[in-house]
């Protein structure tokens, strides 16, 4: 999509594209009422700046459908299309490290109560199966924000796809 369609879309447009990056209600509807943005790094960098003030209800709304790393997603449209290629590095996944995932998985859902997030993209099997093995002993504070850190990542990331005409 251009900068330029975006700024164009209807209000319930705009913000069903948005979503897709992050479903976080409050940063949707800024994010939109605000258009137009002068650029593509202005239209990230006032989403990284409304990220930075994420809640954990944030979090949780945010993450209410997102899917366990090493799990396949099933998510139809923009958003499952993001996760399939976000989580490639775990179809080749070596079946311990797979197994390791699942069970951290299942313990971090224990102890935290939302699924681990991790941004995916650009990292390996092994890179995230230590992340999660570090993360199990954050405090619940420092996880929610170390967790709202990966979904802002995330959400950058899908922004700056979301556009192919690198700026205008």
């Amino acid at each position: 999509m251009l900068l330029d369609d975006f700024h164009a879309l209807p209000t319930h447009e705009a913000a069903s594209v948005v979503r897709v990056w992050a479903d976080v209600p409050g940063w949707v509807t800024t994010l939109v009422a605000e258009r137009p943005y002068a650029s593509i790094d202005a239209l990230a960098a006032r989403a990284q700046q409304l990220a930075a003030g994420w809640t954990s209800d944030d979090l949780d709304a945010a993450l209410a459908h997102h899917p366990r790393i090493g799990e396949r997603p099933t998510a139809a449209g923009a958003d499952g299309d993001h996760s399939r290629r976000e989580q490639a590095a775990m179809a080749d996944a070596d079946e311990t490290i797979a197994a390791r995932i699942a069970a951290g998985n299942a313990e971090y859902e224990r102890r935290f109560g939302r699924v681990f997030l991790i941004r995916a993209a650009g990292r390996t099997p092994d890179e995230m199966l230590a992340e999660l093995e570090r993360r199990l002993a954050n405090d619940p504070d420092a996880e929610a924000r170390e967790a709202a850190g990966q979904l802002a990542e995330i959400a950058l990331l899908r922004l700056r796809a979301a556009f192919d005409d690198g700026e205008a």
